[in-house]
């Protein structure tokens, strides 16, 4: 319709439409279920062991889109190997097929779920039985998945999840685990991989707390040589000579505690303090050589 205008006579030296016209979208961090509320859930939809909360240990599984979850039928599990299995994973939100890997987890809640799920109805146009079918061939609705989830964490009880967090969750726990970023993708089914990116701003988290956990354990296992400390017999000679052994032994006391410190700002100032005892020591050391 604009073009259209443009050629009615108006003059328009560029297209009507530029990409920065469009506002930038609004890209939210994923919110994954934290590891303790995810044991709760996981036990409790376990405990229930409906067709509903099989459904959600499946979303959780694998990490579909509750829509994907809700289009399976009773053939997308695939045999892809000698006791290996996948997930045909309907067209979903991006219009693009994929296949999920399983394990024997995931196989067997598949498994749980034809049997909970209602007789498949004779179809007519040969279309494939739902996994998630209700009595008198009902689908599963997004409405019922979501009040399920609600009342788990009722149980639990805890703040309550987005039925899209398990999907998180899982995404989550994968990179964790040392998956690479081009296989996430590929099991999440992004389009971008800079969609993919955003969860390794979740777990660069994890990776601080990591590293300085890391950093402080290694302080307490490994040992640090001790350098011998000057005898009290040392200390008791009187004079300049005196004084430049007890600023040594004093120096040692200090090096030593400093190697062991761990704040870095409180090691940069010890660190000070030592470098002028150091020119200190010098300058008794000319002094004594001045005198002789």
């Amino acid at each position: 319709m604009l073009h259209e205008i443009a050629d009615s006579g108006y003059v328009v030296e560029e297209p009507l439409i530029l990409p920065q016209d469009f506002p930038p979208r609004d890209l939210y961090l994923p919110k994954p279920i934290s590891p303790e509320i995810d044991r709760l859930l996981d036990r409790e939809l376990r405990k229930t062991d409906d067709l509903l909360s099989n459904a959600l240990l499946l979303l959780r599984a694998t990490g579909m889109r509750v829509g994907e979850c809700l289009r399976l039928d009773r053939d997308s599990i695939k045999q892809v190997g000698d006791q290996h299995w996948a997930l045909q994973v309907p067209l979903g939100k991006l219009h693009n097929e994929r296949w999920v890997p399983i394990d024997s987890h995931a196989h067997n809640l598949f498994d749980r779920l034809l049997l909970l799920s209602a007789p498949a109805v004779p179809d007519r146009s040969g279309a494939a039985a739902p996994l998630l079918a209700l009595p008198k061939g009902r689908r599963v609705r997004y409405e019922q998945i979501r009040q399920a989830l609600l009342e788990a964490t009722r149980r639990i009880p805890c703040q309550p999840i987005r039925v899209h967090q398990l999907r998180h969750t899982y995404a989550t726990e994968m990179l964790r685990a040392g998956i690479s970023l081009p296989i996430l993708k590929d099991l999440l089914g992004h389009k971008d991989i800079r969609m993919t990116m955003i969860y390794v701003q979740v777990t660069q988290n994890d990776l601080q707390r990591e590293y300085h956990q890391a950093r402080q354990r290694m302080v307490a296992v490994h040992s640090l040589p001790q350098l011998p400390t000057p005898q009290c017999r040392d200390l008791s000679v009187e004079g300049i000579l005196g004084a430049c052994r007890i600023l040594d032994a004093i120096k040692h006391q200090l090096e030593m505690y400093r190697r062991q410190l761990t704040d870095e700002k409180a090691s940069h100032n010890l660190n000070c303090l030592l470098r002028r005892l150091g020119r200190l020591r010098i300058a008794f050391a000319r002094f004594q050589k001045i005198k002789k």
